[in-house]
């Protein structure tokens, strides 16, 4: 424990009605619940289904998700079941942006227990203690834990975590109600963004052809007439290139974009933020296309595409960059919504075990259904129409995430009066 235990804290925001109650205090995480080990198991042990094992892969955005599940048998020995409210959190993982991340478990869950890189908190005052989790208090303790090279925080160690507390239980429930119902509205938010591209997938199902046909089921009408849709490989209208290895010299004041395995997203978008460099190899240019050409075993990135806004950004190794021969017969912009819609594609040509990576002959030998450049241009643009939707619903989810987390700052006790 610290040796300010003893000095008065108190956050910059409180609630009215406990301005003269007592001053915060200091407490390890051991005295707000208890922490319960995950459970170890073989590849034996798993089943179609059973018992869920809760992993990194079910935590998103600090909300469980169950669309990547493992099930084992029964009757497994060693495991302890969840239960609603129980927080769960990781604790190893190969990626450390990963360690800390978690979840409060809801209700209606399946039967099910953490795994062994996952550690579930069973706290006094749940809801108040996943808001601490949230916190730079929880971020700091786990950041200093894992040092340079370790990927784990131990349960042990997780027991001494020291949080600054109300000492008054109503004032902890105001605080979790308060963070509580921003994480419900941010949650609402986030649903019509998922319908939002949902609307988009129905529309490309629509727009592009299906499997064995030459013409798409819907048409503009000023196209309906135009004929059946050609066949070329990808190689046909594309000229294209690895990226070279420059992640040795990335500099955060760097002027360029480096783009990386990290820079695209699900939706095959550039992420905002991004690697950055001091120089160019001239290897983008506006408008060309960047594929992803190594994923892990699931494959769920691999062959997404994305667009270069600008000269400003160059091409790392394990990315595809893709260049059209001529624009004046094949809109990019309809190449690259054509690709990421036709995914499964690039995932059944992924070659490896435990890392799936995309040959050069794979990419080329993509074969396309083109349109007329008008007929492209419409499509195009029409689902950039929507993709401007998508975007402004994420920025809207972005501004009640940075309102969470300034109110989250003021709510509890700077980091410097607690650590």
């Amino acid at each position: 424990m610290s040796k300010k235990d003893n000095v008065a804290m108190e956050p910059k925001y409180r609630f009215p009605e406990f301005l003269n109650c007592l001053d915060w205090k200091k407490e390890e995480l051991n005295k707000l619940g208890k922490v319960i080990s995950g459970l170890t198991y073989s590849p034996q042990d798993i089943r179609e289904d059973g018992l869920l094992v809760l992993r990194s892969s079910n935590i998103k955005d600090n909300v469980i998700d169950l669309n990547d599940t493992v099930y084992v048998r029964s009757d497994v020995k060693g495991y302890t079941l969840t239960e609603e409210n129980d927080i769960l959190i990781c604790v190893r993982n190969g990626s450390k942006s990963l360690i800390g991340k978690n979840a409060l478990i809801p209700e209606g869950m399946p039967l099910c227990t953490n795994g062994a890189f996952m550690i579930v908190f069973r706290a006094n005052n749940p809801c108040f203690a996943f808001q601490l989790f949230q916190s730079k208090q929880f971020d700091k303790q786990v950041k200093a834990d894992l040092g340079a090279t370790i990927n784990s925080i131990n349960s042990k160690q997780l027991k001494k975590y020291i949080f600054a507390i109300p000492q008054e239980k109503k004032e902890q429930e105001k605080i979790a109600d308060c963070l509580s119902s921003i994480d419900d509205l941010i949650s609402a938010e986030e649903r019509k963004l998922s319908l939002l591209n949902e609307y988009k997938k129905g529309w490309m199902q629509k727009l592009f052809p299906s499997e064995e046909k030459t013409v798409p089921e819907w048409r503009f009408p000023e196209f309906k007439d135009r004929g059946e849709w050609k066949e070329k490989k990808l190689g046909e209208v594309c000229n294209y290139w690895n990226g070279k290895s420059h992640e040795s010299k990335v500099n955060e004041n760097g002027e360029y974009y480096l783009i990386t395995l990290n820079s695209i997203d699900l939706d095959g978008n550039l992420k905002s933020e991004m690697k950055k460099i001091t120089y160019t190899d001239y290897s983008l240019k506006k408008n060309d296309l960047i594929m992803v050409l190594s994923d892990i075993a699931h494959g769920n990135f691999l062959g997404l595409t994305a667009i270069i806004p600008s000269d400003r950004y160059v091409l790392n190794q394990r990315m595809g960059g893709i260049r059209i021969k001529d624009e004046r017969n094949v809109s990019p912009f309809f190449i690259c919504a054509y690709i990421n819609y036709n995914q499964k594609y690039f995932k059944t040509n992924g070659q490896g075990s435990s890392q799936l990576n995309l040959s050069k002959s794979s990419v080329m030998n993509f074969l396309l259904l083109l349109p007329s450049l008008p007929e492209q241009q419409k499509i195009a643009n029409f689902l950039s129409g929507i993709d401007e939707l998508i975007s402004r619903q994420k920025d809207k989810i972005e501004e009640l995430k940075q309102h969470k987390e300034a109110l989250i700052q003021g709510l509890f006790p700077s980091i410097e009066e607690v650590l």
